[in-house]
């Protein structure tokens, strides 16, 4: 009996993954950081299938953060490259009812890029199972700022009074206003950080982290986690 039957009652709605330990994979098998990013391409596509199949709603993987253009031109190609490759593969999930769409600012990508993401979001735009959004040159900071901006211009157009500017006000400004807030963040890769990954979104999440390597993460894995989920109490500033 697969573990996860035990919690169906209390599946997170939201799951947001921190992809990490691709190069270490690598590494220890003695091969190119890039192998390790293209293992970790396969694991992202089977996890998509998996999570679906257990019954997530959403499901949002941290791809190229904006700090990731700190590493070298040839792993920043290589990372580009391969984003450019699986999103011809990521859209063909027409049988199993997936969404795909995208968070990050596009005007650093390249056009090649751009439009395979406008047309993943246009093939995929009326299905209805899970939504899989893809964080490309994101950053949390960044989001939060890209929002002030468009309150500030909302206000100075004379759509928006300050004293109107609440909490939801702002966050339906955020890339992922049409998100829920994130229940459960998952990262792999022993690392205890959040990496500037949805600094509004996770205010409330639960937070798991494990050892396991992204390319070795698995179905099991991914249940095990939600396992974890189920078990804690969210007080959401409750004190009961």
């Amino acid at each position: 009996m697969p573990l996860i039957s035990k919690y169906e009652a209390v599946l997170p709605r939201h799951i947001a993954f921190i992809m990490d330990g691709n190069g270490r994979w690598a590494k220890k098998r003695g091969l190119p950081r890039t192998a390790g990013h293209r293992e970790g391409a396969k694991t992202l596509r089977r996890l998509i299938r998996d999570l679906d199949d257990i019954g997530i709603e959403y499901a949002t993987f941290y791809a190229f953060s904006t700090e990731n253009w700190k590493r070298s031109d040839e792993e920043v190609s290589a990372l580009m490259k391969l984003l450019e490759e699986n999103l011809d593969d990521l859209v063909n999930y027409e049988n199993e009812n997936i969404r795909l769409r995208f968070i990050g600012g596009r005007e650093r990508l390249s056009q090649v890029l751009r439009d395979k993401m406008e047309e993943a979001e246009r093939r995929s735009c009326d299905r209805t199972g899970l939504t899989v959004t893809l964080a490309i040159n994101y950053g949390g900071r960044d989001d939060i700022v890209r929002a002030a901006k468009k309150a500030s211009e909302l206000i100075r157009d004379g759509f928006l009074k300050p004293e109107e500017l609440t909490e939801d006000t702002f966050e339906s400004l955020l890339q992922t206003a049409d998100i829920p807030p994130v229940d459960l963040m998952v990262r792999t890769g022993g690392e205890l950080r959040l990496s500037n990954f949805l600094t509004w979104q996770t205010t409330y999440s639960e937070l798991y982290f494990c050892d396991t390597l992204w390319c070795d993460f698995t179905k099991k894995d991914l249940e095990k986690a939600i396992g974890e989920f189920s078990k804690r109490n969210r007080r959401f500033g409750d004190a009961k």
